[in-house]
């Protein structure tokens, strides 16, 4: 049986994972018959957001604690993750991928990604087994590899910065997949376009499938 690592953010789009990203990215794990263990970074969020007003708060937040909420406690802190035991790795988004897991939130096409991420992703990638990358998610795989084909569906500015890190932006529909088949990278746009649940799931359903389909080429 296949096994999958996902690595979460937080828990809420604006500060965190995007909770239907990461869930649809569970449940098409677990529909195609694999296995998935999940992980997030032990350290503090850049900030917390009230998901009603879209305002900042005056409180912390640890960005592990937050995502054992989506994983119902059983998760790991990103620093046991061992690329070796594991077939594939999935990064879902929400803005956490884009403040927690790297800088480009804030910082655009000069963001850094954090030490612990890139480590794992480029251990990954060393060891031929495919990295799944959805909604903003997809620069980070950018900053980290460069020459790589990606999508984030169709956004000008996302797209431009994509190209400025070395990367080839395709432009796709909601549902669909990029798949970077030298790479073993799959990218989905999920809410990087204005879509519902349902073209969420069948982007997520894609691609992993794509994903097992590259485990054994």
């Amino acid at each position: 049986m296949k096994k999958f690592a996902v690595i979460l953010s937080g828990c809420g789009v604006f500060d965190g994972a995007e909770i239907h990203e990461a869930v649809m990215a569970l449940l098409s794990i677990d529909k195609a018959g694999a296995r998935y263990e999940i992980f997030a970074p032990d350290r503090l969020q850049v900030h917390v957001i009230d998901h009603r007003t879209g305002k900042e708060m005056n409180e912390q937040r640890n960005v592990l604690t937050e995502s054992a909420r989506i994983a119902r406690g059983k998760i790991s802190p990103l620093s046991e993750l061992d690329p070796a035991r594991y077939d594939g790795i999935v990064l879902p988004g929400g803005y956490g991928a884009a403040k927690n897991l790297s800088s480009y939130a804030f910082e655009g096409e000069d963001m850094q990604v954090i030490p612990e991420v890139e480590e794992v992703l480029i251990n990954m990638h060393e060891l031929g087994k495919p990295i799944g990358a959805m909604c903003i998610s997809p620069v980070i795989i950018a900053k980290v590899f460069g020459n790589v084909d990606l999508t984030i569906g169709n956004d000008p500015q996302t797209a431009a910065h994509l190209a400025q890190l070395g990367a080839k932006h395709h432009t796709i529909a909601a549902g669909e997949i990029m798949v970077d088949e030298k790479n073993k990278i799959v990218s989905t746009p999920c809410y990087m376009l204005n879509c519902s649940i349902a073209r969420i799931a069948e982007g997520a359903d894609k691609m992993i499938a794509a994903m097992l389909r590259l485990m054994v080429s």
